[in-house]
């Protein structure tokens, strides 16, 4: 029984045999492809819809993004984040170069607003026997980096981004950062 069950069934050395004849070609001219793709480091995309995720100390908040270059270096962020008991709508304005000699990797620095929408929870600073529905008013500056894969529609960031509260016992949360996850549209 034993003999007539390996008969269908292909040796390792064929099955190495078939890699390397098959495989190795096929990864070669993928590679290939992908190497002669034009990539320009200078070249943007337009607009990016995304998954932003705010964490640090305090909630993490999670939601939809949109990024937009209006130029070659100045781009508009808007998202809606969402964490227990709390909404935060914001909107920011980032200053985008990329780094000489890494191919789709850049820098931004920014600012803007945040609205941050409290439902009958405590947040992360302020009076720790709070507990109402409140809207607080935020400033947030922006330091980052963020990573075009230059042969596919997707983007990648990373920055620091600190919680500057301007109403309701004012206050400066430094330990902030975002990620984000975008499909780049031209």
């Amino acid at each position: 029984m034993e003999p007539a069950r390996m008969q269908g069934s292909l040796s390792l050395n064929n099955k190495l045999y078939l890699m390397k004849k098959v495989l190795l070609p096929l990864l070669a001219a993928s590679i290939l492809a992908l190497g002669t793709q034009e990539s320009d480091a200078q070249s943007r995309y337009r607009t990016a819809l995304g998954l932003g995720i705010d964490l640090g100390d305090g909630p993490t908040l999670v939601g939809p993004q949109i990024k937009h270059f209006f130029d070659g270096t100045n781009a508009g962020n808007a998202q809606v984040l969402f964490g227990d008991d709390v909404t935060v709508l914001g909107v920011d304005y980032s200053y985008n170069q990329p780094i000489s000699g890494a191919n789709g990797l850049s820098w931004y620095v920014g600012i803007g607003p945040q609205l941050a929408f409290i439902d009958r929870g405590r947040w992360w600073f302020g009076d720790d026997d709070w507990d109402g529905n409140e809207t607080f008013v935020a400033l947030r500056p922006a330091v980052g980096l963020e990573f075009k894969i230059p042969s596919a529609p997707f983007a990648f960031h990373f920055d620091w981004k600190p919680w500057w509260n301007l109403s309701n016992n004012s206050h400066f949360e430094p330990a902030r950062f975002t990620l984000g996850f975008k499909f780049t549209l031209k």
